[in-house]
């Protein structure tokens, strides 16, 4: 068993993401080992870029923040080296597939492995050309995480039987971003799921109440929150750390009454 299933072993997980170098590098590393601390399961750091096409206006406004903050894909990985040991649990990136080419593939995931991450989200990298990243990924041992979305229909059954790690739920059509109501039937897409495989299921996009979490978790095997997240550090900056460990301890202990 990976490492980011053993994440969903300890009942219902809790997955935060952060926009990596969002307000700065330092508060980054403060803020993985602060949601680590407070019960995160698993996390996940964008890595900024330009064109994040799969985000809501949040997202995108810390992705900037962090590059007019000079930070760079080299600069992010060092920062994550700096605190692996430290980290016990499993830390994924979500990044673009253009940033990955330009980083070039190979060094990429070496890097990855270098800084203790075990898998990567590629929002932009369909099921069907998931082969441009797959070989370097086996070779490095990272796992690339599939998407399912409420459109996928037919093809959650394909995607499902070859995913790596956990299945990545979007709960709904669009960016991310916080909604008030997730109208997607996320148990419907999770049966189609079960009839293949037993890996996790994690749902995200638009959660961002305990009530949302503790809904989802019905279904699934955990639930992602960014955008709620995001919002924090945008509001408090380099002062966030201890709000945002409040807000994921708030939600894990939802979680923990599934």
């Amino acid at each position: 068993m990976s490492k980011i299933e053993q994440a969903f072993k300890n009942g219902k997980a809790f997955i935060p993401f952060i926009t990596g170098g969002d307000p700065d590098l330092e508060t980054t590393k403060k803020l993985i080992l602060e949601m680590q601390s407070k019960g995160a399961d698993l996390i996940e750091v964008g890595v900024p870029f330009s064109d994040p096409i799969a985000e809501g206006p949040v997202i995108q406004e810390a992705d900037l923040r962090a590059l007019n903050g000079g930070c760079t894909t080299d600069k992010l990985f060092d920062a994550l080296k700096e605190i692996k040991e430290q980290v016990t649990i499993p830390v994924v990136f979500m990044t673009y597939i253009n940033a990955i080419y330009k980083y070039g593939k190979k060094k990429f995931m070496e890097r990855c492995v270098e800084c203790g991450l075990c898998g990567i989200i590629v929002p932009d990298c369909p099921y069907e050309e998931k082969e441009e990243l797959l070989p370097e990924c086996k070779e490095a041992g990272i796992e690339l995480i599939s998407l399912i979305a409420p459109t996928s229909h037919e093809r959650i059954k394909r995607i499902a039987e070859d995913a790596q790690g956990f299945l990545y739920c979007v709960s709904s059509l669009g960016v991310t971003g916080v909604r008030s109501k997730i109208t997607t039937d996320i148990g419907a897409m999770i049966k189609l799921v079960r009839e293949v495989t037993d890996i996790p299921c994690a749902v995200g996009f638009g959660i961002s109440t305990p009530s949302q979490a503790k809904e989802m978790a019905q279904y699934a095997d955990g639930a992602i929150v960014g955008s709620a997240i995001v919002k924090i550090v945008a509001e408090y900056g380099t002062e966030c750390v201890p709000y945002v460990g409040k807000y994921v301890k708030e939600m894990k202990d939802a979680l923990r009454e599934c």
